[in-house]
């Protein structure tokens, strides 16, 4: 007999249809306030690196 190979598909269904709800109570975020708090992070990193060199 041959072995199926289409069970994959079948198990991660669940998680397919789990994450593709949203919930309503859940905070939204802007995708430019990601990124603008990444760059500023970065920002602050690289000036706390040319502020206290630690050698």
């Amino acid at each position: 007999m041959p072995s199926n190979r289409d069970s994959g598909f079948h198990s991660a269904a669940g998680l397919i249809r789990y994450f593709d709800q949203e919930d309503e109570k859940a905070i939204k975020v802007p995708p430019l306030l990601v990124v603008a708090l990444a760059v500023a992070l970065g920002a602050l990193v690289l000036a706390a690196g040319l502020l206290w060199p630690t050698t």
